[in-house]
């Protein structure tokens, strides 16, 4: 596939969700072909991700924060941080599922409605989380993680030709300390090299957004700029 192949919806400008003094506007994957996994895969080389089965890049008029990143597998190395925290959280064990529970969403509104309360998704409604979460484009990897019987993180994951994409992850409020999303990202790394993917997408690093800046710390990794995947190493 190329891009003289396809056409693409453009919306209109709205106040951006991440950085309030920019304004936001988006690309959309409008045509039907693109609903299967061999062009979503390809799409996502292009910057492109996902939003239930909306498929969507960034392509605002004055601001170019948002930065595509993904983890190059088999060279990652975890930093002595990350080595600590998976040590120190090597009692929770993880399942697997490839289909969204309606028994994940207690747990989702409670993340959102706790963890968001000041974001754009609040307040959670199963609605949102189906319309959010679900897909319909590729396989779904929802990986579990559970302290003794009680689940306490999902990490959302969307399985792709030669890669994983995070999509999501949410986790109960009360085990931040043990920091689940870093932890669902190491995971899915792990996750990526059993199945001998060579890479996963963690989607849009804003370095001046707080909620948004946690993505370039899994070196190396490659950052998409000016449509050209460019490694970064410590």
């Amino acid at each position: 596939m190329s891009s003289s192949d396809f056409k693409l919806g453009i919306t209109k400008t709205f106040p951006c969700n991440y950085l309030p003094e920019e304004q936001e506007r988006l690309l959309i994957a409008v045509d039907d072909r693109f609903q299967n996994n061999d062009s979503y895969t390809w799409l996502m080389t292009q910057g492109f991700r996902r939003s239930g089965n909306q498929i969507y890049r960034p392509h605002c008029p004055s601001c170019n924060a948002c930065q595509s990143i993904r983890v190059l597998v088999g060279s990652f190395s975890p930093s002595r941080s990350q080595k600590r925290l998976l040590k120190r959280n090597s009692h929770f064990v993880l399942k697997k599922s490839t289909e969204l529970k309606d028994e994940y969403y207690p747990l989702y509104e409670k993340y959102i409605n706790t963890v968001h309360a000041d974001g754009a998704m609040y307040p959670a409604s199963y609605q949102q989380f189906k319309n959010f979460l679900s897909c319909k484009i590729s396989e779904q990897l929802f990986i579990e993680t559970w302290d003794k019987e009680e689940l306490i993180s999902v990490a959302v994951t969307d399985k792709l030709e030669n890669a994983l994409s995070a999509v999501y992850t949410f986790y109960h409020p009360d085990y931040r300390k043990s920091a689940l999303g870093i932890l669902s990202i190491l995971n899915q790394i792990r996750i990526c090299a059993e199945i001998n993917l060579p890479y996963l997408y963690l989607g849009y690093q804003i370095d001046k957004c707080q909620k948004m800046n946690y993505k370039d710390r899994y070196f190396p990794y490659e950052k998409l700029t000016e449509n050209n995947w460019l490694i970064v190493n410590k």
